[in-house]
């Protein structure tokens, strides 16, 4: 049995959560290692409209792969959010 590695991107299903609500949604992540702070840094769009969300919540993102803490922000004219995280990715 292997662990799943962190990979550098994620198209897919996800579910965000925060302590009102979640939300079944549509992804596209992607994340690098940064040398400067010696962190992994992850980042994407949220595919799905968010009703009820407001810009710099917090969320947890969960995949099959795991869950990871981050945040949202960025709302475009779609109503589509920006999430970012740094640390294991939830890919």
């Amino acid at each position: 049995m292997s662990e799943h590695e962190p990979q550098h991107l994620y198209d897919g299903p996800a579910r965000l959560e925060s302590d009102q609500d979640s939300w079944e949604v549509e992804v596209a992540l992607r994340g690098a290692f940064q040398p400067i702070d010696g962190h992994f840094h992850w980042y994407g769009r949220v595919a799905t409209a968010l009703d009820g969300v407001r810009n710099g919540q917090t969320v947890t993102v969960r995949t099959d792969h795991g869950a990871a803490e981050g945040r949202l922000s960025d709302l475009d004219p779609w109503g589509r959010f920006r999430v970012s995280g740094t640390g294991r990715p939830p890919f």
